[in-house]
């Protein structure tokens, strides 16, 4: 077996790909008395870091899962990294509702994981 066609590589891939985008996107938020323009320039150098894993989950992902599956997987993994981060690093409450949301959405995987035939 091929090492670019394991069904884990693409999620592996996709977990640290959004651990990276979470801290690009919403990490600054500790920073609020930075400049913009500085906590732009971080996200940004953050965000490199984050296409160096998603290039390469999608590309060799696709191998193995439809573009619809890659996407719906992607969604799944953000909210799972984001609900950690907002936890941990941001000392979010996690609501009833949030968890609600978080249900549909893995409704939405099953769906889209749902036999063919």
């Amino acid at each position: 077996m091929d090492f670019t066609s394991s069904r884990w590589l693409p999620v592996v891939l996709l977990t640290l790909s959004n651990i990276f985008m979470t801290f690009a996107w919403y990490g600054h938020l500790k920073f609020k008395s930075s400049p913009l323009w500085l906590v732009v320039l971080a996200s940004w150098s953050i965000a490199f870091f984050e296409y160096l894993f998603m290039i390469p989950a999608n590309r060799w992902g696709n191998s193995v899962y439809s573009v619809a599956q890659l996407k719906i997987m992607q969604e799944i993994i953000t909210l799972s990294v984001f609900c950690v981060f907002a936890m941990f690093y941001l000392g979010e409450k996690i609501r009833w509702n949030y968890i609600a949301a978080f249900g549909c959405i893995i409704a939405a995987v099953a769906f889209t994981f749902w036999p063919q035939k």
